[in-house]
Order: structure tokens, then C-alpha cells, then sequence
């Protein structure tokens, strides 16, 4: 009676010793001594050793795991592995992306001439960045130009690094990335530094001869002068203080000086090198290109055929816009319809220098002469960009071609203004070439 209770009740039994199951003829497949002790653990089985080699067994695995993430990657047996395997889900998941197809050119740099309209091609950018979804990548830097060699390498550097497809914008000098061969040497170093192992080298190929893409855009010499003598007094429309910010030592005195004054009687800031202020962002680094002369403007012509894609007129802002959309679509396409959005136009007006006065006729005749080679350098960009615009089949903005500036003065200079609404009809034709 107490044998049933024992084997037919809710308690367990008790788990017999290895010697008496075997007295019992409990062994495997022999009678229910087996079936008894099947729900126990096998743990109680093991030997002090073999718990050791267990709990060793684990550290390894533990330490080779924290070894893999270290390192970045699986070991080669792993690897071994999976090719005997076949594809492995985890390494599919969280290995190396597939490369992604570049467009051409994928790297671009607008090295953008102050006071030119690169504020509201900047506005236009960032819209333009979202909807394609390229890399812009811009600078807090505003007031160096001109580069030290450290300098150049780390901006150097800092493009060559960024993620592609970009657009990099900065007022900046030209800087030739086929030149700098000391510049090389320093960054081939830092790459064998920084990069050990790897056969991956991000400089080779934009020191090997792919140059990237360079834009930009320049205006009338004495526009641009005065837009710039203004704005540094007085700001624009964005806000009433913010000429304050960027120039706040300036004495009152010199925040007033009447602009005749200025340029009659040869102030600093009206007068060499101080005005030769274009021809330096396409010459380049050399300390020459700071030099007023026919050397730095042959340089900068030079450059202007070999390196940029495209130089545009500010006072043809439209077409350079639609020319910039043909040549580079995965960058700015659409871009003219932005531009001409009435939301992006209100945005544009607010960069509009305030307080902006026009010298007197003499006062300009002398700005002339004291700009001659950036008007030589002006002139030539705007014939190169006319050749360029009928070879596409646009018409220019001008009727007659402007005469010279030693034989004529125009009035008035104004900043040039957005087309009014009034105009849209005789602009008809730039929207039937856009959607051609």
C-alpha cells in the first residue's frame, strides 16, 4: 500500500544512486528507472572539471565576441565559414553597404565671390540639397580667403572627406588640388596614420587628376564694390543691427564717410589692393594673385578655361541659373522654378543692401581706372558666358552690347533687383526653353 502511494502519488521520487539503478536493472532501455530520472538535470552529473572547462569555454566565446566588435569585423574563419555556409543573415544585414552609383561630376565647389548673389544661391542650395538629396557642405568661415599651406591642407582635407555626392561653398580663393604636391605628401601621411591596414586611400583619386567641379558667379566690379562698401555700414533688409555684428569696431566716423570722400581722396578702403577683389578668387593661392597686374589676370583667365565648369554674370541670374540646371541636373534641378517662386522671392529681397547711395560721376571715372583689370577679367567672363549661352540657345538679357568703361558711365548703379511681374512676359521664353 505504501509502494502505490510512493509511485502513483504527486511527490517525486527520489533519484536513485548510479549503483543501485544498475542493481535494479534500471539501465537504459530496461524497465522505468530511466523514465524516473529523465526530468532531472544532467548537471548534478558532471564533475568539478568538467563545470571548468564549461565556464571556460564561455569566457572564450565571450572575449572572441568582444574581440569582433573591436575590430570591426569577423574573424577569416568566419568568414571561411560562411563561404562553406553560404550567405550568412547577420553579415548581410550588418556588413558593408553596397556601393551607390555617383552622378558626374560628383564633387563640386562654388567658391563664391562676396557680394555676387551667393546668399541667395545659397538660399536656393539648401532647398535644392533636400529635394536631391546631395551633400551641402558649407563653412562658418566668411573672411579668409587667402590660406596658409596648413590651411589648404586641412580644407583640403575637409572636402576630400565629405560625403559624396556633395556641393562645398565657402568664400575661398581658388586652391588647384592637382598642385599641391607638398599639400599631398601631408595628407598621404595622415591617411597611412590614420588608416593603417587599409588599402582604401579617400586622396588618391581627388590628388590623381579629378580635380573637382568649380562654379561660380561675379558682377559689375563697381556694383560689387559699393554693394559691399554699404552692406559693411549698414546691412541689408534681414535685419536693421546686423551690419553691427559683422563690423562692430567700426567708428562712427567711418561708418558715415560720405563715399566721394572715399574714393577722392584715396581712403584704404577705396583704393588698391582693396578693389582687386575679383580676380583673386580664381587666380589662387599664389601671392601674386594679391597683386593688381596682367600676371594674376592671365592666371585667373587660365583657371577659368581648365577648371570652372561655369562662371555666371549676376546681372543674368536666370540664365545662369538654367544653364547651371543643364550642366549639373542632379544638383539643381528645378532651380529656376524655385527662383521664381513669389515665397523664395520675398527670402531673396531681405538680402538686399540698404542705404545704398551712387557716387558721383567723377568719383566712378576714377573707380574705373583703379579697377581696370578686373574689368578686363569681367568683360572676358562675359563674353565666354554669352559664347556659351547661344551654343545652348539662349538669347541674352542685353539689346546692345554695353561699351567699355573708359568711354562711358552708367547710372544709374543699382544692385540688381528680382524681375517684376510686369517683365514675366518678355521672360516668356526662358520658360519655354525650360520645359523643352
Amino acid at each position: 500500500m505504501k509502494k502505490k502511494q510512493q509511485h502513483g502519488g504527486g511527490e517525486c521520487p527520489a533519484p536513485w544512486p548510479p549503483a543501485a539503478a544498475a542493481a535494479a536493472g534500471g539501465g537504459p532501455g530496461q524497465g522505468g528507472g530511466f523514465l524516473r530520472r529523465r526530468p532531472l538535470s544532467l548537471l548534478p552529473f558532471l564533475s568539478l572539471r568538467d563545470y571548468v572547462f564549461c565556464m571556460a569555454t564561455l569566457l572564450l566565446f565571450c572575449l572572441g565576441s568582444l574581440f569582433y566588435q573591436l575590430n570591426g569585423g569577423p574573424p577569416h574563419f568566419l568568414l571561411a565559414l560562411r563561404h562553406c555556409l553560404g550567405n550568412s543573415t547577420y553579415l548581410d544585414d550588418h556588413g558593408p553597404p553596397p556601393q551607390k552609383v555617383l552622378p558626374f561630376p560628383s564633387q563640386v565647389v562654388y567658391n563664391r565671390v562676396g557680394k555676387c548673389g551667393s546668399r541667395t544661391v545659397v538660399l536656393l542650395l539648401r532647398i535644392l540639397s533636400e529635394k536631391h538629396g546631395f551633400n551641402l557642405v558649407t563653412s562658418d568661415i566668411h573672411n579668409k580667403t587667402r590660406l596658409t599651406k596648413n590651411e589648404q591642407m586641412e580644407l583640403i582635407k575637409n572636402i576630400s572627406t565629405a560625403e559624396q555626392p556633395y556641393l562645398f561653398t565657402r568664400h575661398v580663393h581658388f586652391l588647384n588640388f592637382s598642385s599641391c604636391a607638398d599639400v599631398l605628401l601631408e595628407m598621404r601621411i595622415f591617411v597611412q596614420l590614420h588608416h593603417a591596414g587599409s588599402s582604401h586611400d579617400p586622396t588618391q583619386r581627388r590628388f590623381g587628376g579629378d580635380q573637382p567641379v568649380y562654379i561660380n558667379i561675379i558682377r559689375d566690379p563697381v556694383n560689387r564694390f559699393l554693394s559691399n562698401y554699404f552692406f559693411r555700414r549698414f546691412g541689408d533688409w534681414r535685419g536693421e543691427q546686423n551690419h553691427m555684428i559683422r563690423t562692430p569696431n567700426m567708428r562712427q566716423e567711418e561708418r558715415y564717410l560720405d563715399i566721394n570722400v572715399c574714393i577722392l581722396e584715396n581712403y584704404p578702403e577705396c583704393s588698391n589692393p582693396r578693389l582687386f577683389y575679383i580676380i583673386p578668387y580664381f587666380c589662387g593661392q599664389h601671392p601674386r594673385c594679391r597683386e593688381p597686374g596682367e600676371w594674376a589676370l592671365e592666371r585667373a583667365k587660365l583657371n577659368v578655361n581648365e577648371n570652372f565648369l561655369l562662371v555666371g554674370i549676376l546681372e543674368e541670374l536666370e540664365d545662369v541659373l538654367l544653364l547651371l540646371e543643364r550642366f549639373l541636373p542632379h544638383y539643381f534641378k528645378d532651380v529656376l522654378s524655385i527662383y521664381k517662386n513669389p515665397e523664395h522671392r520675398k527670402l531673396g529681397n531681405l538680402t538686399v543692401t540698404v542705404k545704398k547711395t551712387v557716387p558721383s560721376p567723377e568719383a566712378i571715372q576714377i573707380l574705373y581706372q583703379r579697377m581696370r583689370y578686373e574689368y578686363e577679367f569681367y568683360y572676358y567672363v562675359k563674353e565666354q558666358f554669352h559664347l556659351l549661352k547661344r551654343k545652348f540657345g539662349l538669347k541674352s538679357h542685353i539689346r546692345k552690347p554695353s561699351p567699355r568703361p573708359e568711354f562711358f558711365i552708367p547710372s544709374p548703379l543699382e544692385t540688381e533687383e528680382p524681375i517684376n511681374d510686369e517683365e514675366e512676359d518678355d521672360e516668356k521664353w526662358l520658360e519655354d526653353i525650360y520645359k523643352r
